[in-house]
């Protein structure tokens, strides 16, 4: 047997999903900032730095919408961190929980938004409501797969993604998948799902969710997430405890 069987068998799936829910944050952004006043609810990092330019008074960029996205995304995260630590430490599939949770705050953000916006996109002064549902759902996101713990796949940005591959890449630069060890092979593959599934989001929910407005768009997100777990894509909290060993 060669030795990529015992690897590929316990982590295609993950990466799978960890590539689509990449996917699914860039498509976040794309709705968010293009339909929400130009904040990302996903990219925290890019919040921090509106943040900085508003209280500078630079670039005419607002104070509040970047703050609320921060101020929701560390909720989400801090309460998802106690909550799905509890559930695993009891044994209970904490995974499922924490997409069903992200997908039903998307939902109540589309529903918001259908409810004070129609099928248009949000004011770009307001409505700090959505961002802050969006956001804290981006929050439960990242303490979610923060604990699977798959290299290189933290679905919320590509920086790092960017950096491994193009160095991986300068190390072994005639090597070709097939000339590469299991983990090797593994390693690049999550690192180019990542870049290409947060590019590939930006693109589709740019294209596709962006013409919809921004109720309908977070209800088409939500309704995606939530089909992991129901489709049992998500797979139990022992599949998705951290791998010290992986690349």
């Amino acid at each position: 047997m060669s030795d990529a069987s015992p690897v590929l068998a316990t982590d295609a799936r993950r990466v799978a999903v960890m590539t689509l829910l990449t996917v699914l944050a860039g498509a976040v952004d794309a709705v968010s900032f293009l339909t929400m006043g130009k904040v990302f609810c996903a990219l925290a990092t890019g919040n921090v730095l509106f943040l900085s330019f508003g209280l500078v008074g630079e670039g005419d960029v607002p104070v509040a919408r970047p703050a609320v996205a921060i101020g929701a995304f560390m909720a989400g995260a801090a309460v998802a961190g106690v909550v799905l630590t509890r559930l695993a430490e009891r044994g209970r599939p904490w995974f499922p929980v924490g997409l069903v949770c992200e997908a039903v705050l998307l939902g109540c953000a589309g529903a918001l938004a259908l409810a004070r916006h129609g099928t248009g996109a949000v004011p770009a002064q307001d409505d700090r409501g959505v961002v802050a549902l969006v956001a804290l759902a981006m929050g439960v996101r990242a303490s979610t797969v923060l604990r699977v713990h798959v290299p290189g796949m933290p679905t919320l940005l590509s920086q790092t993604a960017i950096a491994e591959l193009i160095n991986d890449v300068l190390r072994r630069p005639r090597a070709a998948l097939r000339g590469m060890t299991a983990k090797q092979r593994l390693a690049r593959t999550r690192w180019t799902a990542t870049v290409g599934g947060i590019f590939c989001g930006g693109v589709l929910g740019t294209l596709l969710l962006v013409p919809l407005g921004t109720g309908r768009a977070l209800l088409v997100i939500a309704a995606v997430v939530l089909l992991l777990p129901v489709v049992g894509m998500a797979g139990s909290p022992r599949e998705r405890e951290p791998d010290p060993d992986s690349p």
